[in-house]
């Protein structure tokens, strides 16, 4: 299943930002409208490479279902960035 959700947070001494629920399937319409020309990108690209086509197309798919539960934190001496994808 796709990620629907990202949680964003910055921290830092002097600014606190409120934790911003990002939705993911909103990005889905642009991805949908541009699909043709993203496909035919791929399969180019998959050509100039002599790469399976459908290979290349599940190993995205892949990649995609896999950000699933991910955490990524980033922090300093006095900053700090959270994001997960839910």
């Amino acid at each position: 299943m796709t990620p629907n959700i990202a949680v964003l947070e910055i921290e830092s001494p002097h600014f606190h930002m409120p934790r911003l629920w990002l939705p993911l399937f909103l990005l889905w319409i642009p991805l949908l409208l541009l699909s043709p020309l993203i496909l035919f990108v791929i399969l180019a690209a998959c050509i100039a490479g002599c790469i399976n086509f459908w290979r290349a197309i599940a190993t995205f798919w892949g990649i995609l279902c896999a950000l699933r539960g991910l955490n990524i934190r980033v922090t300093t001496h006095d900053s700090k960035v959270m994001v997960r994808i839910l």
